[in-house]
């Protein structure tokens, strides 16, 4: 006899990055474990594989491909998967800039956290008449390749990426 599936909600959130719309679930006791050992470990490395592995595990879209979403696409995802997991609000103690004493506690609710776009931005930029040079956003192992020690870190990166591609008008 085969062991019983484990039902779990499952959720619809957009991308902000693209605006695609993707399923996920909350993740369980087991990733939940994951994330606490790599947090205990305080290795970036750890740490970013096991954020990685979570969501993986929890985005429930087929194709979507963790290792090659923006930065603010993976935090925006993980805000949302944590929501559902362990709870829609988040308990802050915030120490005020004026004095760096004093501290208040604040309530911040995720689903009400949102990405904001310029809407002056773009991705393209004109090099000249019949050139234009268009961006990606950064993948959280570019990210974390540009703006930590990587040899401290060993983060696998995905040299395959390019960062920008040109296009002909």
């Amino acid at each position: 006899m085969a062991l019983p599936k484990l039902n779990t909600p499952t959720y619809e959130l957009e991308l902000p990055s693209t605006g695609e719309k993707i399923k996920y679930r909350p993740f369980l006791v087991k990733e939940e474990k994951i994330l606490i050992l790599a947090l205990e470990s305080q290795s970036t490395k750890e740490i970013t594989n096991a954020i990685k592995q979570v969501l993986k595990d929890c985005i429930v879209t087929k194709g979507v491909k963790v290792e090659e979403l923006p930065t603010f696409d993976i935090e925006y995802i993980f805000l949302n998967v944590r929501g559902k997991s362990v709870g829609e609000s988040l308990d802050l103690i915030i120490t005020c800039g004026d004095d760096g004493e004093t501290q208040v506690p604040v309530t911040v609710f995720i689903d009400q956290i949102k990405v904001e776009e310029d809407p002056e931005h773009k991705r393209d930029i004109q090099l000249d008449t019949d050139l234009v040079l268009r961006m990606k956003y950064p993948s959280m192992n570019e990210f974390i390749k540009s703006n930590f020690n990587v040899e401290d870190s060993s983060v696998t990166v995905n040299d395959t990426d390019e960062p920008a591609e040109a296009v002909a008008l």
